[in-house]
C-alpha cells in the first residue's frame, strides 16, 4: 500500500516518520496485519521544495514533490492542510486519484469538511487526530506523537464501510485509542475540552499582560510555573489553528464561550460577596467533575 500525505506539518510528518515504520515492517504496537499493509511507500506533498527535501532526509516521506500529481499512485491519502485548505486542496487533488484511494483528512472541525468532501468523494473517511504541540511545521514532526492518544473517524451513511475499515486499521496501528461518532457529535465535543481551551488560555495570556505596573509584570513572568504553564500553553500554540477553530466552528465555540462566561460570573459573584462557602462547593465539584475526563 502506496500511502500519500498532503501537508508535511506537525500532524503530516508525525504520520510520516510513523507510517514508513510501518510499512517497513517494524511496527510500532501491534504486528502490521497483512489486509492493511503490504509493503509500500509514502509519497509527500508539500508547497516548498524545502519543506519536501527536509521531509525526505528526516526520513518522514520516501519520496515528496510540490505537485499533487504524485498523489497518483497512492492508495490512501491523508489531508494534513490547515482547515481552511482542506475541500480547495481536495478539489485540486480529485484529477489526480485512483479512483479506487481512499481519502482521509486531519481536521480539527469535521461538519464542513464532510459536508463538502463527501458528495464529490465517496471514499472520503473524515479523521480527527487529537494530538499535537505547541510547535509547527515539518521540524517539529516526531515518532510515536498519537500513541495513546484519541483518533476520532466521522464517517456518515453514505461512507464505504470497508473504507472506513481501513483508516480504523491504519490509526490503531499509529497506536491510537480510536472512537467513531457523526461529524456534528465530533464538532460540540471538542468544542468543549480543544477549542474552548485554546480560547480561554489565550485570554489567560491576555489578561495577565494588562497589569500597568511593570515591575509586578515583571515579576509575575519570573515566577510563572508549571500551573501558569499549563494553563497557558494552547493559547499560546499557532494562531491560525485557533482561528479555524473558531471560523469553521463557530455556533458550537460560542456557545460553550457562553456557559464559561456564565461560570467566570458565578465565581466572581462569590468573591464579591466574599461567599466563601460557595466559591468552596463550587471547587469541590469542579475537582470532582475533572475525575470524569479521560486525561
Amino acid at each position: 500500500m502506496n500511502i500519500g500525505i498532503v501537508g508535511l506539518g506537525l500532524i503530516g510528518g508525525s504520520l510520516g516518520l510513523d507510517l514508513r515504520s510501518l510499512l517497513e515492517g517494524e511496527g510500532l504496537t501491534e504486528p502490521l496485519g497483512e489486509s492493511v499493509l503490504q509493503g509500500g511507500r509514502v509519497l509527500g506533498v508539500s508547497r516548498r521544495q524545502s519543506t519536501c527535501e527536509r521531509a525526505i532526509a528526516m526520513g518522514a516521506v520516501d519520496e515528496a514533490s510540490c505537485s499533487l500529481s504524485l498523489m497518483a499512485r497512492a492508495d490512501l491519502v491523508f489531508i494534513c492542510t490547515p482547515i481552511g485548505a482542506i475541500a480547495s486542496t481536495v478539489e485540486q487533488l480529485l484529477e489526480h486519484l485512483n479512483p479506487h484511494a481512499i481519502l482521509t483528512d486531519v481536521g480539527s472541525v469535521k461538519t464542513p469538511i464532510v459536508d463538502i468532501i463527501s458528495p464529490i468523494r465517496r471514499n472520503f473517511v473524515g479523521g480527527h487526530p487529537m494530538a499535537g504541540t505547541a510547535y509547527s511545521g515539518i521540524d517539529a514532526a516526531q515518532f510515536k506523537l498519537f500513541v495513546g492518544r484519541p483518533y476520532v473517524i466521522t464517517p456518515t451513511e453514505t461512507t464505504p464501510p470497508e473504507a472506513t475499515e481501513v483508516v480504523v486499521a491504519i490509526a490503531n496501528l499509529l497506536g491510537a485509542r480510536v472512537y467513531q461518532c457523526s461529524p456534528m457529535d465530533h464538532d460540540r465535543a471538542v468544542a468543549w475540552i480543544s477549542h474552548l481551551p485554546v480560547m480561554v488560555s489565550a485570554s489567560l495570556i491576555a489578561a495577565t499582560a494588562t497589569e500597568e505596573n511593570q515591575d509586578i509584570l515583571d515579576l509575575a513572568y519570573q515566577l510563572a510555573s508549571s500551573g501558569f504553564r499549563d494553563t497557558s500553553r494552547v493559547g499560546g500554540g499557532n494562531p491560525e489553528l485557533g482561528v479555524m477553530m473558531a471560523k469553521y466552528n463557530r455556533e458550537a465555540v460560542l456557545k460553550s464561550l457562553s456557559n464559561y462566561r456564565e461560570s467566570l460570573d458565578k465565581i466572581t459573584l462569590a468573591i464579591q460577596q466574599e461567599d466563601w462557602e460557595t466559591l468552596e462547593q463550587y471547587l469541590t465539584a469542579t475537582q470532582q467533575g475533572r475525575s470524569r475526563f479521560n486525561c
